[in-house]
């Protein structure tokens, strides 16, 4: 995988605010590749190889919890960033608008 593209995205992820989320649409739009949010969720499967990134705060379009991955919703919850269910996240309160 191309070094730059990783580094792009996941400086995206880390100007996240706390108590916000974005979507990996969202970050795929603001690196100029609109139609790639699935690379963004696979790049963001290895970020812990590049370092400490807060890859909780990333959703999908619907808001919906990574499959899985226990924890997001516990690190998402200490952030204060409101959930609408077990495993959804209230986008239209805590979506990280630019």
């Amino acid at each position: 995988m191309d070094e730059q593209l990783v580094y792009e995205i996941l400086s995206v992820v880390e100007e996240i605010p706390e108590g916000k989320v974005a979507t990996y649409g969202q970050i795929a739009r603001l690196i100029g590749r609109e139609k790639n949010a699935r690379l963004v969720g696979r790049v963001l499967s290895m970020a812990e190889y590049y370092g400490s990134y807060p890859c909780q705060r990333v959703v999908n379009h619907a808001g919906r919890l990574a499959p899985g991955w226990k924890e997001q919703r516990e690190l998402l919850e200490a952030e204060g960033v409101p959930m609408k269910d077990a495993s959804h996240v209230d986008l239209k309160n805590c979506r990280w608008e630019l």
